[in-house]
């Protein structure tokens, strides 16, 4: 069901009641749900519409989500990227599920580790960020596809005082 509003809000913000009437169910089986993804930071209030008589409807969005800052906890960078890879595991379910019902849908998952030199890391860094620049038009004609890419140094890196190790060769 998550995954299905989720899905609903890519297309277009909505209010609860709007979703129920896509998901075809009574709008009062959507607040938990609404509630899960809104504690998880994958949904957020985009505005509050006015109704008839002062009341006022949610209506809900995608969380536009920044990764945490220098100063974040371990804790809530921790947190932060559950939430992303939750995300990123419900799209790559739906996709599947939808390629079996005869949808068209890709995806790609590429996992490898690369020795990177800080110069070599602030290299690729620019690249992806040229990239994000070049595709992130939200207003863009195209199918959303959801891109995470994460640089994870998986050894410590020389202290920037330190010599690069020299290694001899026998002549």
């Amino acid at each position: 069901m998550r995954i299905h509003l989720l899905e609903a809000l890519w297309e277009m913000p909505r209010s609860a009641r709007e979703l129920a009437d896509h998901a075809g169910i009574p709008v009062d089986r959507l607040y938990y749900h609404l509630g899960q993804l809104e504690r998880a930071g994958l949904i957020e209030i985009a505005e509050y519409r006015p109704l008839a008589r002062g009341k006022v409807e949610r209506v809900y969005a995608p969380s536009v989500t920044e990764p945490p800052g220098d100063a974040t906890s371990p804790e809530e960078m921790v947190a932060f990227l559950g939430s992303m890879l939750d995300a990123t595991r419900a799209d790559i379910g739906a996709a599947w599920r939808s390629k079996q019902a005869g949808g068209r849908r890709e995806v790609d998952v590429h996992r490898g580790a690369l020795r990177l030199t800080d110069e070599a890391l602030a290299e690729l860094r620019g690249h992806i960020e040229r990239l994000a620049v070049r595709f992130g038009d939200r207003d863009a004609p195209g199918v959303w596809t959801r891109v995470v890419i994460a640089l994870v140094d998986l050894q410590d890196r020389p202290s920037r005082d330190s010599a690069p190790p020299t290694t001899e060769r026998s002549p």
